[in-house]
């Protein structure tokens, strides 16, 4: 099936709408700073949270999904924990609470919050804005890749090398495409900031439910008259020590080579290291991505956790309807699907591979511009928080602090073009979006779970114990993956941790405690629990009445049974396509019991008042500077 002219005018009249939405909202984002990177924090928290969820519906995390689905089968549903997925139920439980009270627009401008002033808070600042940069172009050219590879089973070398004034491999064709559709993303993400960026993903994420669910009644329909041929094990989400009931042999035997190189086949092991590392990477809160800015965007603590709580609901039974729908439909027609790429067989195809040969005109029009705009989506929300960071964090607070609105809007402008630029040129080098994920989620976020896990909870742990045990994980982490060729990622995440927790541990013992002042201040508005003896005393001391935050047992239950809850959102999309009512029947009503355990043990409990928030102007006591606007 070839792209149709209703097709096509829908992804014309979707991409004008892009630059339309941009022009008309750059007078409003231009207001000021907080207008331009936060919104302003007037958007309300279910529009951030379908906003974080659609950002989160991207084109190359979807390829990878249904590649895993296909290969994997119902144990894929366990596979996206590398991110980790459930992070979301931390955030919703108690850490998007913590981390809005700071009330900061960026991750580095907590820093001051919570260590201070001083060179050891300079220094700390100065590498959550490297790490940010990192983690934001690696998101930016892993969207690229996977945007490029999309595009290329729609508009192969072979049609549009006539057409080309220049001669290039065809291994390329993917990042050309990833350039081109970048661009109109950078075009209204730089203009509109964060209004428009959460007013696109609330169209995006309409257009992909709708393709969702009749890719799903698609995939229903082909059921009805064909079975699925699949391993035993396939149908089953629990597995063993290894995936003996995964053997593809005498069905599609090339699946048992693409399980090898993956490194998954000791499931067992990997799946305990996996979840080891989602904790731990968990208790560190967001990474300063778009999922930090999203919290920082809404109105309250009490909001923050509503959207983050939001995000799950929202986002899993519709991705997964249409994950299952494609994997279906790409199983039972496999032999009419075009996989062959430059570089041999290649599974992340199967998904733009599916939509050729299966979605009707007209809806494969209104699908492609819905993953268009998941692509533009995702890369205009990293790129926003790229820009954040070296706007608020670089120029504002070391170059210019006294500049105007107009100079802030034009510096956010100018920054944002330099990293789309850098994030697309380090696309070109990317082999995979496998690889890439790989490196970002095991490798680069080894170097930054230790200092962010201990930052929440240690008193003692200091801006010096914060840079160097970042430093420790971060070097590695850019080194590791040429030392250790054929090892994946993640089997060297325990070493990066403990390279990284080293750094913490002797750069916070080694110097001094951070201020008391400081300290006190950021116990009483953030009321973290963990180690936080030596400043409960002195708080409870100047402050008889103080009350301490006693609720480690509940949110520890609370994040176990969300974490049940988000596996059963996963699970009742793909029972339901498959056709297996009883399994399905047991989902819905293990979810039933998690909601009403949750709408009593966390809904309930949230507070009715958000606290206090800190409001200066200048550079405030802890070194943080904020401008009221």
């Amino acid at each position: 099936m070839k792209l149709k002219g209703l097709d096509i005018s829908i992804l014309v009249i979707y991409l004008i709408l892009v630059i339309v939405l941009g022009l008309v909202l750059k007078k409003r984002s231009a207001k000021n700073k907080e207008a331009y990177m936060l919104g302003g924090k007037s958007l309300p928290w279910y529009m951030l949270g379908l906003s974080n969820a659609s950002d989160m519906f991207d084109v190359s995390g979807t390829m990878w999904m249904v590649m895993l689905a296909f290969v994997y089968g119902l144990k894929s549903i366990w596979l996206p924990w590398l991110w980790p997925v459930f992070n979301q139920v931390f955030l919703m439980m108690y850490l998007s609470v913590w981390l809005r009270r700071s009330n900061v627009v960026t991750g580095a401008a907590w820093i001051g919050t919570r260590f201070g002033s001083g060179p050891g808070v300079t220094a700390s600042h100065a590498i959550v804005v490297v790490f940010a940069l990192l983690s934001c172009l690696g998101f930016l050219a892993y969207g690229v890749v996977g945007i490029g590879k999309f595009v290329e089973i729609f508009v192969p070398y072979h049609e549009v090398a006539p057409y080309l004034p220049f001669r290039f491999p065809a291994s390329y064709l993917p990042h050309l495409y990833g350039i081109t559709i970048s661009a109109f993303a950078v075009f209204y993400a730089i203009l509109g900031g964060m209004t428009s960026i959460v007013i696109g993903d609330l169209m995006k994420y309409l257009i992909m439910s709708i393709s969702a669910v009749v890719i799903a009644a698609i995939a229903m329909q082909h059921l009805q008259t064909q079975s699925l041929r699949v391993p035993e094990g396939w149908l089953n989400p629990f597995f063993g020590r290894t995936l003996d009931d995964l053997n593809w042999t005498g069905i599609i035997t090339e699946v048992n080579a693409k399980i090898a190189a993956d490194g998954f086949s000791l499931f067992g092991v990997f799946f305990m290291m996996m979840t080891c590392k989602g904790i731990l990477a968990s208790l560190a809160g967001p990474a300063p991505t778009y999922d930090m800015q999203k919290i920082l965007s809404t109105k309250s603590p009490r909001e923050a956790a509503k959207m983050s709580g939001l995000v799950s609901v929202v986002l899993l039974p519709v991705r997964y309807a249409m994950i299952i729908g494609f994997t279906v439909l790409a199983l039972l027609h496999y032999d009419q699907l075009n996989l062959a790429s430059a570089k041999g067989i290649d599974f992340e195809r199967l998904l733009p591979s599916a939509i050729l040969r299966f979605v009707p005109s007209g809806l494969m029009g209104l699908l492609l511009a819905g993953l268009l705009a998941a692509f533009m989506g995702t890369f205009a929300g990293t790129l926003n928080a790229a820009q954040a960071y070296l706007v608020n964090d670089i120029y504002l607070k070391y170059l210019r602090p006294s500049a105007d609105n107009r100079q802030i809007i034009r510096m956010n402008y100018a920054v944002g073009l330099l990293v789309a630029c850098a994030g697309i040129a380090l696309g070109v080098f990317v082999r995979d979006v496998n690889s890439i994920l790989q490196w970002i989620v095991s490798a680069l976020y080894g170097g930054y779970v230790a200092a962010n896990v201990l930052k929440w909870h240690w008193w003692r742990f200091n801006a010096s114990g914060f840079f160097w045990g970042m430093l420790a994980g971060i070097i590695p982490a850019l080194i590791f993956p040429y030392v250790f060729t054929n090892v994946l990622e993640l089997y060297y995440f325990p070493l990066l941790f403990l390279c990284s927790l080293g750094g913490c541990v002797a750069g916070s013992l080694l110097t001094p405690p951070t201020d008391m002042n400081t300290l006190k201040t950021f116990y009483r508005t953030v009321r973290p629990w963990g180690f936080w003896g030596p400043v409960h005393e002195r708080v409870v001391a100047e402050e008889p009445d103080f009350v301490p935050n006693k609720n480690l047992g509940i949110d520890a239950f609370n994040v176990v049974v969300g974490v049940i809850a988000q596996c059963t959102l996963t699970l009742l999309p793909i029972y339901l396509v498959l056709g297996m009512h009883k399994e399905l029947g047991l989902t819905l009503c293990l979810l039933l019991v998690c909601s009403l355990i949750l709408k009593k043990t966390w809904w309930d409990r949230l507070s009715a008042e958000a606290p206090p928030e800190i409001h200066r102007t200048g550079y405030n006591r802890v070194g943080m500077y904020l401008r009221q606007e």
